[in-house]
């Protein structure tokens, strides 16, 4: 009896029923469809993927609108392209405080200071070729990096690095033959043994002029970390080495971690033969002065860690950099330098506020040398890079 419907109750339930249905239904399309603000996406590009008919330049024409980290790499050439074509006769000359600059044809030939910063294994691999490009052509004004990103250079004109595998064998099997890796690179150990052989009398040769200063001379011009790789690039004297490059050229290449590596076990074993003095002070004066010193500046840092803190603080000097590209692996969720977005660094007054600085999550190996072909490499002859 309880559940008992009357025909009359019934139709009482069919018709209170349809309206609470079109109730919900309503009420759901509001929530799932819900209205678009067409001022969201006013002006903005339609999604849009290469043509292969036009090869890889029909590729990477479409970096800009194929979305995700193609569209930041595409941001990144105009970013790089920004820097490369700046010129301080771009600003009003009203705004010019320095007598020595308001000369137009001064003004038209003084560019944007190009701050290169990569970790060692940029050097490791062949990205070591891309930075040479750039270097031989002076087009990078200053170099930062670490130890390895020095030695591994020379050891690369002494004896070859090899392709392996990341899975090549246990770190244990490697050890006992005398193979070192680097991701899937291989390293003989014999190539270090043939780097000190190189670098051992070097170190003789600079103690000596070292010891024959007076103590004002030598506090006047000690060794640096950017003299001694400025030296090493003159003593190698191979064109295939980016330190070579960085000494005929005159371009500055700063490592306040030289001790970091196999340099460093050189100049401890070194040292319990001979005192060698060796300035760091020197070296960050002079990175802040570059950056004090430029009209703008304009960043390409490949990695993190020293080489990335190293050069966006050296910008701090000037209250940012201009232009900025970052490349990199690292998630900024926790904390770490490498992770931090660009935006972290204008908040530390590294960037410029009114920067558009770009952020590529990428692999390097593959990020780098497509940036440089689609910036540096391609506008090759244009009055810009001169």
């Amino acid at each position: 009896a309880l559940f008992a419907f009357s025909p009359r109750a019934f139709s009482f339930f069919a018709v209170v029923a349809v309206p609470c249905r079109l109730v919900i239904m309503d009420s759901a399309k509001e929530i799932i469809l819900a209205s678009s603000d067409p001022a969201v996406t006013e002006g903005r590009a339609e999604v849009c993927g290469p043509s292969f008919e036009r090869g890889l330049e029909g590729v990477a024409e479409k970096w800009l609108t194929t979305g995700f980290q193609a569209t930041s790499l595409g941001r990144a050439v105009e970013e790089v392209n920004r820097m490369r074509r700046w010129r301080l006769s771009d600003v009003p000359v009203e705004l010019e405080q320095d007598d020595a600059f308001k000369d137009p044809e001064v003004r038209r030939r003084t560019k944007c200071t190009v701050y290169l910063s990569y970790t060692s294994n940029m050097i490791s691999s062949g990205v070591r070729e891309v930075i040479l490009y750039l270097v031989k052509r002076k087009l990078v004004d200053v170099l930062v990096t670490t130890a390895g990103g020095i030695e591994e250079d020379f050891i690369k004109c002494l004896a070859p690095t090899f392709v392996g595998d990341f899975d090549e064998a246990k770190g244990s099997t490697l050890r006992r033959k005398g193979v070192n890796r680097i991701g899937n690179l291989l390293i003989p150990n014999d190539n270090y043994c043939k780097f000190e052989d190189w670098l051992r009398p070097i170190l003789e040769t600079m103690t000596d002029e070292q010891d024959a200063k007076t103590k004002n001379e030598l506090l006047e011009d000690p060794w640096t970390p950017s003299k001694i790789i400025r030296r090493l690039g003159r003593e190698i004297n191979d064109e295939s080495s980016v330190y070579y490059w960085a000494f005929k050229n005159n371009i500055p290449v700063y490592c306040p971690a030289l001790t970091d590596g196999s340099i460093g076990d050189m100049l401890y074993f070194h040292s319990y033969k001979r005192n060698f003095l060796l300035d760091i002070v020197k070296d960050v004066r002079a990175i802040n002065d570059s950056a004090v010193r430029s009209k703008c500046t304009g960043m390409i840092i490949l990695g993190g860690g020293i080489v990335k803190h190293h050069t966006c603080n050296a910008n701090l000097m000037r209250n940012g950099a201009d232009f900025a590209v970052f490349i990199n692996t690292a998630a900024e969720f926790d904390g770490s330098d490498a992770g931090a977005r660009p935006d972290e660094a204008i908040s530390w007054g590294k960037i410029k506020i009114d920067a558009q600085p770009v952020k590529v999550y990428a692999d390097a190996t593959i990020a780098f040398p497509l940036l440089v072909a689609r910036t540096f490499a391609a506008a090759k002859d244009d009055d810009h890079d001169k």
